[in-house]
């Protein structure tokens, strides 16, 4: 009872009201920045740690020696829990832009805000409008942005990794950026799929070492993915 009544108040309090309060700052940033590089760095991070402190929640991020802050990454977590999406906005510094589902970008207000910050969604109806897609975040990663893609599709029930999809290696095969596969540990306990009830935790976040794409063509996908798949079991299957 008493986890159901703190994830309301939660929910209500952080998760509303700290978001409507990031949105009308993100329309007074959005007038000086039109590539989402500010709102990034001056909404969403803020919104994300205001969210996970307000849950009682702690990170720890490791193996950022390993990637060059000005370069340009598909970034490929492991996904558990939204609490990755908060978790890498916070501690992940760098300047990067998430590729969604089209229905997520619908939700009321925080869809607004997505997109104000540049963020892609994908469109699994229309096959035209994936490709405009495609081309346009391949622009975004040449201008010198990152793209951050949950390559499950969906958040796994059991915390275990589930199959990568290809969508995610098309990009980075299209752009020519390295791949960094991201280990996250933790969000699945603080909130599992399925449930809305929020616990107090401890996230980890474990960056891979960057791994090239440009000798890869899509006959050879099956081994990119193969490759970056073993690095997140690795870093998955290590003890805290």
């Amino acid at each position: 009872m008493y986890t159901t009544i703190r994830s309301i108040v939660l929910w209500a309090f952080i998760g509303v009201i700290n978001t409507l309060i990031w949105v009308m700052v993100e329309i007074l940033i959005s007038v000086f920045s039109h590539n989402g590089r500010r709102i990034h760095f001056y909404c969403a991070a803020p919104w994300s740690r205001i969210i996970l402190w307000g849950c009682g929640v702690r990170v720890e991020i490791d193996g950022l020696d390993a990637i060059d802050r000005e370069k340009s990454y598909i970034y490929i977590p492991n996904h558990m829990s939204f609490f990755d999406i908060f978790a890498l906005l916070a501690y992940l510094p760098v300047d990067f832009k998430f590729i969604f589902k089209e229905e997520i970008m619908r939700v009321p207000i925080l869809g607004y805000a997505m997109r104000k910050a540049g963020y892609i969604s994908i469109s699994r109806s229309s096959p035209a409008k994936a490709r405009r897609t495609v081309k346009e975040a391949v622009d975004m990663v040449k201008k010198g942005s990152s793209l951050v893609m949950f390559a499950e599709g969906t958040r796994s029930k059991d915390g275990l990794l589930q199959p990568l999809k290809k969508g995610a290696f098309q990009f980075a095969l299209a752009s020519g950026a390295p791949i960094v596969p991201i280990a996250i540990r933790g969000t699945n306990k603080i909130m599992p799929k399925g449930s809305f009830k929020v616990k107090k935790g401890f996230i980890t976040i474990q960056l891979g070492m960057p791994i090239s794409t440009i000798n890869y063509k899509r006959k050879t996908m099956p081994e990119l993915i193969e490759r970056v798949t073993g690095s997140l079991r690795t870093m998955l299957e290590q003890e805290d």
